[in-house]
């Protein structure tokens, strides 16, 4: 759709050094409490189909205000979807009233978690929407304003910015960025509209989706967006959610399959994301959803499957800072090589993403990622972080195995599927 640019390795070591700078910082406001496994498009509000949303290892959906008690019945949490949460309410005094009442009428709402707001705004409409965020977070600052943005091949014209502005004005590079890679308009405008978003909007979490699988192939920027949106997520210090494709229902996509379906979860995980969301769960067939026409597709059992391993993961990945994200040869545009000095080498071959995680700064984890969906592969892998022994998140049971004890040359074969990952940390028990 869109000219691919390839972007520059200087551009992409600063991007690591601005994503590594800092770790979360405690604010007032919305905190994540779970690892967010939703949707797009949700069903009715029924207890039957909010029974089978619990029963797939889901853990939000989105209701209107009379689903939030079938919401709670059923152990999910829920976003609200309702007119009046809209910046245009703000003008108008009655309607403003009528926002307060609703406000106070769900805060207290155990099964309530956010508020949805809007889909994909340009910059243009961000004035309007921080000062939303603001309101609902002065009214409730318990609960989510949530958000969604555009992806990185949307145009300048969608995302509402200049990519020829944000060159002239290096904005929101780190300092020693020195023009490296201005050539790349992908880059520059999508930054300029993540550092507009933040700094007007000062949302909670970042959200954005990302349509990967086309007839023709592959689209170009997935791993670039995913770099992106981390990078914006840290300077921010706030959590990300990616958006992923699980039907085909525009006339370029094809329909992912469950080693797709995995590819996609597995690597936004191994970039620090937070939350998945699948577009979409609940249409006419014609759409190639999740549910269709009321029914479940065969892709909807394996993203309950692939989602229930999401839940054993989740309470120890929210623990769990992002520290590097690195790939092997061949590099995907917006991706790097891994480092001599990492502590996790990845010393055989194979397509690979290397996800490490810790604190402050310092590895005590890994994930590591089957780039290739249509193959399984082994990973040979060298673990240069402290400790004896090698344990494994197991994602049965939500608990680390008791671990093999790590040789003298301290490296492992790792067997992944295809489009699989699994999440390791060394220990010295």
């Amino acid at each position: 759709m869109h000219k691919w640019i390839a972007i520059s390795s200087a551009l992409l070591t600063a991007m690591s050094l601005a994503a590594n700078a800092g770790e979360p910082a405690a604010a007032a406001g919305w905190k994540q409490k779970q690892f967010i496994i939703t949707f797009w498009c949700p069903p009715p509000a029924t207890d039957e189909a909010l029974a089978n949303v619990a029963a797939e290892n889901y853990n939000l959906t989105e209701v209107p205000v009379e689903g939030l008690d079938v919401a709670a019945r059923h152990g999910l949490r829920a976003m609200l979807n309702n007119s009046l949460l809209n910046p245009a309410v703000l003008d108008d005094p009655a309607k403003r009233s009528q926002l307060d009442a609703l406000i106070d009428r769900v805060k207290k709402h155990p099964a309530l978690e956010a508020y949805y707001i809007t889909d994909e705004p340009g910059a243009g409409a961000f004035p309007g929407l921080g000062k939303l965020v603001a309101y609902l977070r002065e009214r409730d600052p318990d609960h989510l304003a949530y958000i969604n943005l555009f992806p990185t091949y949307a145009s300048e014209a969608q995302l509402g910015v200049s990519a020829d502005a944000a060159e002239r004005a290096k904005v929101g590079y780190p300092q020693n960025f020195a023009g490296v890679g201005t050539s790349d308009k992908t880059v520059l405008a999508y930054r300029e509209h993540l550092k507009q978003f933040i700094e007007i909007v000062k949302p909670d979490l970042i959200s954005y989706d990302h349509y990967h699988f086309l007839l023709s192939g592959d689209g170009s920027q997935y791993f670039l967006n995913l770099a992106l949106i981390r990078q914006a997520a840290q300077e921010a210090n706030k959590p990300f959610l990616n958006i992923v494709q699980a039907c085909n229902g525009e006339k370029v996509w094809r329909l992912p399959n469950a080693a797709e379906m995995r590819w996609l979860a597995y690597t936004t995980m191994a970039y620090g994301g937070r939350g998945i969301s699948y577009f979409v769960y609940w249409m006419p067939k014609v759409y190639g959803g999740l549910y269709q026409d009321g029914k479940p597709s065969p892709l909807a059992r394996d993203v309950a499957n692939l989602n229930a391993e999401m839940v054993k993961l989740g309470p120890s990945l929210l623990e769990l800072n992002s520290v590097g994200v690195y790939h092997t040869a061949p590099l995907p545009y917006g991706t790097q090589a891994v480092p001599a000095d990492a502590p996790v080498q990845i010393v055989g071959k194979g397509e690979f993403v290397l996800g490490l995680f810790g604190a402050s700064g310092r590895t005590t984890s890994f994930m590591i990622v089957n780039r290739n969906y249509k193959e399984p592969a082994e990973a040979e892998v060298k673990v240069a972080i402290p400790g004896r022994k090698l344990q494994e998140l197991d994602r049965k049971t939500g608990r680390w195995t008791k671990g093999e004890p790590l040789s003298a040359d301290r490296q492992v074969k790792i067997r992944l599927d295809s489009g699989d990952g699994r999440l390791f940390r060394a220990v010295e028990q």
